[in-house]
């Protein structure tokens, strides 16, 4: 009987991640598929479904001939969206090379500090997010404004003779990015560098290695599924990034996340918005897939 209820524990905790992405992750999916597939409409909502999930599986598989694929083929026709695709990959791209460079010897050091202080150092990685997501992001604003923190620092250093353009450009953009999603990076870092055995990097340097030949061929390797990792969360979500281009990218800002968002609320073209966020969640699936797999392959070589 106990043997019998553990199993069943087992099965329960197992069962649970899979059914808070069934109900929180699948069903919508299924829902903005659908109404990518439907037809534009003046009503409210304004879409006319082709199908029904409460109609069944038979009847949708009768109306199968039906669907319509117009609203993809839309999107392929149209450069503003491919343009904007292309744009918010190359920035989230730019943005976690940035985040990687300045995480990194952020997490190394904390790696590499005392054992006292490392908790305090943790908890200051955390603190950000004690604050609201928008307002940390609004608050970059009045730093980056022609007259804002930033500019009257430097005028008062001597170091510009004018103040600088940085609000409403793609600068501004990839500061945000770097500055919202650092801890995403550090954190993941300082979990595979944390854990590391310090006595293969005295072993390298006792054969004659260099300390910096040391890092790139020790610590380093070591270190990449916490560098995967922190890429992947750093570079998913900012694919996606609509408060930080909005607020600090300006209008003529080109990223598919105010793209959605003018689609959605501006045009009210819901079947080519939802069709819009179902490429962006394929685009998606490719680096996910490969944080997957290099979990796996991290996993099993620990074993």
């Amino acid at each position: 009987m106990g043997r019998f209820l553990s199993a069943l524990a087992g099965r329960f905790v197992i069962a649970v991640p899979y059914l808070w992405l069934l109900v929180f992750f699948l069903a919508p999916f299924l829902i903005v598929f659908k109404i990518s597939l439907s037809e534009p409409a003046i009503a409210m909502p304004p879409y006319q479904p082709v199908f029904d999930f409460a109609q069944g599986v038979k009847t949708l598989i009768d109306r199968i001939g039906d669907l319509s694929f117009a609203n993809y083929l839309w999107l392929t026709g149209d450069p503003l969206y491919r343009n904007a695709y292309l744009s918010s990959i190359w920035i989230a791209g730019v943005s976690t090379a940035i985040t990687l460079a300045v995480g990194y010897p952020i997490a190394y050091g904390m790696a590499r500090a005392p054992a006292s202080v490392r908790p305090t150092l943790l908890m200051l990685v955390i603190l950000p997010f004690w604050t609201s997501f928008l307002i940390r992001v609004y608050a970059w604003i009045g730093i980056l404004k022609p007259e804002g923190l930033l500019n009257q620092f430097l005028l008062y250093l001597g170091v510009i003779d004018q103040p600088l353009v940085i609000l409403n450009t793609t600068t501004a953009i990839y500061i945000g990015i770097v500055y919202s999603y650092l801890p995403f990076m550090v954190l993941p870092l300082y979990a595979a560098l944390e854990k590391m055995d310090n006595s293969l990097i005295e072993a390298a340097r006792d054969l004659g290695c260099p300390p910096l030949a040391a890092f790139w061929k020790v610590t380093f390797p070591l270190s990449l599924p916490g560098i995967v990792a922190g890429c992947m969360l750093v570079f998913i979500p900012a694919v996606g990034e609509f408060v930080i281009p909005d607020l600090l990218g300006g209008s003529e800002t080109l990223m598919i996340g105010k793209t959605l968002w003018n689609e959605f609320f501006n045009n009210r073209d819901w079947p080519v918005s939802s069709a819009v966020a179902v490429v962006l969640l394929l685009i998606l699936v490719v680096p996910i897939a490969f944080f997957q797999r290099s979990q796996a392959r991290a996993r099993e070589a620990e074993k």
